[in-house]
């Protein structure tokens, strides 16, 4: 499409730290990456965003994360959920302040892909525990948050472009799917990249619409199947009804039971109830 060229041209010439991660979110990340971290390390660099530490404290203390003891600061979250799930938490509870925008078409676009991007967290954190790959929960559900990240950078792009005069077409809905489609997954990889990312998350973000993909790679294959199922559902911004979940090889590797695979849109369907 000529304007997805356009607009490829014109992302060229757009900063690449466009706000789509808290700086503290992205510290944690890092931090997680050595060896020799500490939980006070974790619990010190929460606590210098003030407003984070907040909306991390209100998500782990939510029905869909809350223990059976009831977190009043950071450091006990910290203790209670370990410091991978705290890292986790501090992504999603920044991912949900970005997806916003004074623009009313664009804002509409980033709540529906926020409600999809968290969706894909926790149903790929429970699909990752219901197929026996409790280890590799975390991962999953981080995977799950972040696998659409190049249609937040998009979004913020092509708002900053809109407010120069500049694209104004393409937020027309249509046009904006299908710069979407050509675009997100170029993206979401120039930003992992440049943010030095685990690789186990480029992996995703990368690979999660290939039909070649890597079969190996659970992380992967437990987003991509929870992607899908989100698709069925409408939870995001395309709705497929006809897609069924027993048809696809994602399903086959984790060997789901139809019971599986109907608690799985269950989840989906809760999710949509935690409002950040």
């Amino acid at each position: 499409m000529a304007l997805s060229l356009t607009i490829r041209r014109l992302l060229g010439n757009q900063p690449i730290d466009l706000p789509v991660f808290h700086p503290i979110a992205l510290r944690l990340v890092h931090l997680l990456q050595t060896t020799d971290f500490t939980m006070g390390q974790v619990t010190d660099l929460v606590n210098e965003d003030q407003s984070l530490a907040g909306q991390i404290l209100k998500m782990a203390n939510s029905p869909l994360y809350i223990g059976r003891v009831r977190a009043e600061t950071v450091k006990e979250a910290t203790v209670r959920l370990g410091a991978q799930e705290i890292t986790n938490l501090a992504m999603a509870a920044s991912q949900a302040s970005l997806h916003a925008s004074e623009n009313r078409t664009i804002n509409g676009f980033m709540q529906s892909l926020w409600l999809h991007s968290h969706a894909c967290a926790l149903g790929s954190r429970w699909l990752m525990r219901r197929a026996g790959y409790p280890q590799h929960a975390d991962q999953a559900y981080m995977a799950g948050l972040l696998h659409d990240i190049g249609k937040l950078y998009l979004l913020k792009a092509l708002e900053r472009l809109n407010q120069m005069g500049v694209a104004q077409a393409a937020l027309e809905e249509d046009l904006l799917l299908e710069i979407f489609e050509e675009l997100h997954i170029e993206q979401g990889c120039r930003l992992m990249e440049h943010w030095n990312m685990p690789k186990v998350y480029y992996n995703v973000v990368a690979n999660h619409h290939d039909e070649n993909f890597d079969t190996q790679d659970i992380v992967l294959t437990v987003v991509r199947l929870v992607n899908t199922a989100c698709r069925m559902k409408g939870i995001g911004l395309v709705r497929d009804a006809d897609l069924d979940l027993a048809e696809q090889t994602e399903a086959a590797i984790l060997q789901l039971t139809q019971e599986e695979m109907d608690d799985l849109l269950d989840v989906l369907e809760d999710s949509q109830e935690l409002v950040l």
